[in-house]
């Protein structure tokens, strides 16, 4: 499956006056122009960069997170792991390309590996169904995770799918059990697990790999109970130009809000422009937050560690006084 970018970025719709002094620069590249010109327009092509996405608004931000430019799990394996040996199949019925897992080295650590790929080309895309994992998807991760607890081996899981499969033969073989499963195994694997939302944060599909110690967030990620599509179909009976931003505005799925509400630990930063611009530095920046959670993680006694990962998922929602009570989201 090919791995990295798609060559020149491309451009969103609201992106449209970068794309403008961009073909500028071209054009004064290709006629020899000085080096004083060009330098004036590449420094007001990235204050219009930084700009634009200093004030995204949450539906800009759903745009962002889907870019077809976006580092996916394999992408950052490619760039934070080392020694990464890919395991198969879940020993019931198929190996799902949804879902990618295996041990690897990341900084100091040995890990497990588990992440969503959406994969890059059209055939890719088709094959792993953008991202949406079958039943044997998860239970192919929930059988390595079983894997990383018996050798004790912390557990990293990439977050990056707007949902699980919905077809009639994933619901045939259990796609809601299996869900489930992950979810009751996860909040007691004795073992330390990092769960990160590196683009798209849908619904059940994103919490089947997600239930961790600690979760962050990619800044331009969402995470919610539903897509904003589905959300404006369901309120307004149509999806649309209209309905999706207020369905998007409504969900709260940004990264600062879901950390506001308790929801993840932190907010990892990306480059100005987006991961897709700067695909390297946004992998050091994931790669920094997760060997930091694992330091603190790692030496702490299974015993402490699954009661606090049961404490922390039992005070999400919680509220106290008619307010939501305090959930000690760091940013």
């Amino acid at each position: 499956m090919s791995r990295g970018g798609t060559g020149a970025v491309a451009l969103l719709d609201f992106e449209h006056p970068i794309g403008e002094i961009e073909r500028q620069i071209a054009e004064l590249e290709a006629s020899g122009a000085g080096a004083p010109e060009l330098a004036t327009l590449h420094a007001a092509r990235q204050a219009l960069i930084a700009k634009s996405y200093e004030a995204l608004t949450p539906w800009q931000t759903v745009r962002v997170a889907r870019h077809p430019g976006r580092p996916q799990t394999l992408d950052y394996i490619d760039m934070i792991c080392r020694d990464f040996s890919q395991l198969h199949g879940d020993r019931r019925f198929a190996d799902d390309p949804a879902i990618v897992t295996g041990f690897a080295r990341i900084g100091p650590y040995k890990v497990l590996v588990v992440g969503h790929q959406k994969g890059r080309t059209t055939p890719e895309r088709i094959l792993c169904r953008f991202g949406c994992a079958n039943p044997e998807g998860y239970r192919k991760a929930l059988l390595k995770m079983k894997l990383a607890e018996k050798f004790r081996r912390p557990i990293v899981t990439l977050v990056d799918t707007p949902g699980a499969y919905p077809g009639v033969d994933s619901e045939q073989r259990g796609q809601a059990e299996a869900i489930a499963v992950n979810l009751r195994e996860m909040s007691r694997l004795r073992t330390p697990i990092v769960s990160v939302v590196i683009g798209e944060g849908g619904s059940g599909g994103a919490l089947g790999i997600a239930v961790a110690d600690r979760v962050g967030m990619m800044e331009h990620a969402w995470y919610s109970v539903i897509s904003p599509e589905g959300c404006a179909a369901i309120l307004w009976k149509e999806a649309n130009e209209r309905t999706n931003p207020q369905a998007a505005k409504a969900l709260a799925l940004t990264a600062k809000d879901n950390l506001r509400n308790g929801l993840v630990d932190a907010v990892i930063p990306e480059p100005v422009g987006g991961a897709h611009r700067d695909p390297r530095a946004a992998a050091t920046n994931l790669q920094s937050w997760i060997v930091e959670q694992l330091k603190t993680l790692v030496p702490m006694p299974s015993d402490d560690l699954v009661r606090a990962r049961y404490e922390k998922f039992r005070r999400i929602g919680a509220v106290a006084g008619g307010t939501r009570a305090a959930s000690g989201a760091t940013h």
